[in-house]
């Protein structure tokens, strides 16, 4: 059981890095994009957020299929779509072909979290799940990271931006067929499919007795709904997604406007954090299977929001900024998974996919909403209120994870942590 942990871990954390490299297929070839199909800023924007969209609308009905017919199909489904959607914004030739692409593309995206998080929970055990997380946040990061870089090198290198996309949609084909083939051939069916799902007979087809799918439907989205610690947990994900996305968006701005920094160092600064929370996400996976999932996540916000405060104070000395600045986005990044092993741990086997799938709303809200209210913020009150308001999120985290804890204690306490 060991080794197959592992190997899953290892699977799903590829299958993640692949996935994220998908999410971020367009933002570095915006301009080439605007130059060879005479598209405009708002266009681009569009077939972005399409993309959201249809992420976001297929986390529920994926959830339910993850938890109904197996983790593996949605799997299948996520890198083979992502993998084509990728090969179509390759070889785009209008505006309504990357429409369709990012129509595509989103499908792929949609499936990774209602299969990725169920598999980790049936591979892992209580004591090494948060360390397993941590190896699924940093492999997200890193598939993040990818897209740029491979366009930037293929730019130095003189050669076109759709050699960069092709080259990423043929890796993604190439590991999506040896995921598959590993899972069929070395992961045992417990750990693929929930020992809950319906059976050959049961599952073919629907009977006339069977409720219409809109009612299906509004009978699982009130199941979900009807569970205190999940909705919780749903907004405490929001609450993080939406600081998450202010640290990223305006901390170089200020450190330029609110401490006098140079752009290039204060743009240097950004990235040497993003990296540091990158790698600290493995010191919360640890933290989380040492401690248990809720201290590390009170711990986190809570250096979350004096972190956000100090800096929004504007009268630290510099190099005192830019220390706290190369912790603050550890803050939200080492307590994710914290976060995660928590809601596995209030998930049933048969529920984990729809649960993950809501939470993962909750992270595409906190990053629709955050632009548009934080944009504001900064525009009428300076980028200092946007960093209390990121303090304020906090707070309110802190305040979130004490109703989950509260809540949801006996389903985390029939999962035990050492040191407990």
């Amino acid at each position: 059981m060991v080794s197959q942990s592992r190997l899953v871990v290892g699977l799903v954390g590829g299958s993640h890095l692949v996935n994220h490299a998908y999410f971020m297929l367009l933002p570095p070839i915006f301009g080439p994009l605007r130059a060879d199909l005479g598209l405009t800023d708002a266009q681009l924007g569009i077939a972005l957020g399409v993309v959201g969209v249809v992420v976001t609308a297929l986390q529920l009905p994926l959830g339910s299929l993850s938890d109904s017919r197996g983790r593996t199909p949605v799997l299948a489904i996520s890198l083979s779509f992502g993998a084509l959607g990728a090969l179509l914004t390759a070889t785009a030739q209008s505006y309504a072909w990357l429409l369709g692409a990012s129509v595509v593309t989103g499908i792929g995206i949609a499936g990774h979290h209602p299969a990725h998080y169920p598999l980790i929970g049936a591979a892992t055990t209580a004591e090494t799940r948060g360390r397993a997380y941590s190896v699924h946040g940093f492999t997200g990061a890193l598939g993040f990271a990818a897209p740029p870089a491979i366009v930037a090198a293929t730019a130095t290198l003189g050669l076109d931006w759709r050699l960069a996309i092709g080259a990423i949609a043929a890796v993604g084909t190439l590991y999506a067929v040896a995921c598959l083939l590993a899972f069929a051939r070395y992961v045992d069916r417990d750990i693929t499919h929930p020992s809950s799902e319906a059976t050959p007979s049961t599952a073919e087809s629907p009977t006339a007795s069977d409720p219409p799918f809109t009612t299906r439907v509004r009978r699982e989205l009130h199941r979900l709904l009807a569970s205190p610690p999940i909705v919780a947990l749903t907004v405490l994900w929001f609450c993080t997604s939406a600081a998450g996305w202010g640290i990223k968006q305006y901390t170089a701005t200020l450190l330029s406007t609110g401490y006098a920094i140079p752009d290039s160092t204060a743009n240097f600064a950004v990235s040497t954090m993003l990296t540091v929370g990158a790698v600290l996400i493995f010191g919360g996976g640890w933290l989380t299977d040492r401690h248990a999932p809720g201290p590390v996540l009170v711990g986190g916000y809570a250096a979350l929001a004096a972190v956000a405060g100090l800096l929004a104070i504007g009268s630290l000395p510099v190099l005192g900024a830019l220390a706290l600045v190369l912790v603050l986005s550890a803050t939200v990044d080492g307590s994710r998974p914290a976060r995660a092993a928590l809601a596995d741990a209030l998930s049933a086997e048969d529920s984990a996919g729809k649960n993950f799938g809501l939470l993962t709303i909750g992270i595409s809200g906190g990053a629709a909403v955050a632009p548009p209210v934080l944009s504001v913020v900064v525009g009428r009150f300076g980028v200092g209120a946007a960093f209390w308001a990121i303090a304020g999120l906090g707070v309110v985290a802190i305040g979130l994870t004490g109703v989950v804890l509260s809540v949801g204690g006996r389903a985390v306490a029939r999962d035990p942590q050492p040191g407990d």
